[in-house]
């Protein structure tokens, strides 16, 4: 299983934090023809060596590099303006589908771990903070980006990516609340920022605007918690 959360966390890194917005907008533009395309599967199968640091493995780094660059290729080859939610979701769904596929094949429960048998809890719980602050609010950016063009949003009255980091020390915390079993915490972090955004949605007037908080919230509050919940159950595994 340590192993599964380890591919887990190296597809994370690979696809949301090694991987920057102009090589995205690169291979959209470009297709199959981009270079960056390659490059990114190159990426995803030296951190899979990396991540198992063992030269036995080299197939399984190459296998997820190819599965990586195929998958890539048919969200390319289909996505359109006006359906990439949908196939943001569907290209991640099938790459988390292949690197299930591929754990199981390479990794038989037959197989000795050796060196592998490692902390399983520090890698477990890495995963799920990288997902809650850099994934999970590129998800939730996504879901939303259809009803964002819906409302307006004054960004010269806000700070610089405040949402951004309001939604990642949210995530955290209700996380960290959830691990530690203080369910009550997150009740009153919830009330607090309902007091906080109470007078910009008051003043706003925006139904809108408020629907469109409400959800983002809902979102980030519920997959902390669902994640939190995960990752106590795969501790004690």
């Amino acid at each position: 299983m340590i192993i599964l959360v380890k591919l887990i966390l190296m597809h994370l890194a690979g696809d949301f934090i090694l991987q920057s917005k102009s090589w995205v907008e690169e291979k959209e533009k470009q297709g199959i023809r981009s270079i960056k395309l390659y490059l990114h599967g190159l990426i995803h199968g030296a951190l899979a060596w990396l991540i198992l640091w063992d030269l036995r493995y080299w197939a399984v780094a190459l296998s997820i590099a190819v599965v990586h660059v195929g998958i890539d290729m048919v969200k390319l080859s289909f996505q359109k303006k006006n359906n990439k939610t949908g196939w943001f979701l569907m290209d991640q769904l099938l790459h988390a589908l292949s690197i299930v596929v591929l754990w199981y094949l390479f990794f038989n429960p037959d197989i000795p771990m050796g060196v592998l048998a490692e902390n399983q809890q520090f890698w477990i719980y890495l995963t799920a903070i990288l997902f809650l602050t850099v994934v999970c609010g590129i998800g939730i950016q996504v879901l939303l980006t259809n009803w964002a063009k819906d409302i307006h949003l004054d960004k010269e009255k806000s700070l610089p990516n405040a949402g951004r980091y309001i939604g990642i020390l949210e995530r955290l915390l209700v996380f960290l609340f959830v691990v530690l079993g203080r369910w009550e915490a997150i009740g009153f972090l919830i009330a607090a920022k309902s007091v906080f955004r109470f007078g910009d949605l008051k003043d706003s007037r925006n139904r809108k605007l408020t629907e469109y908080i409400l959800i983002g919230t809902l979102l980030s509050f519920g997959i902390a918690i669902v994640t939190g919940i995960l990752t106590l159950y795969l501790s004690t595994v």
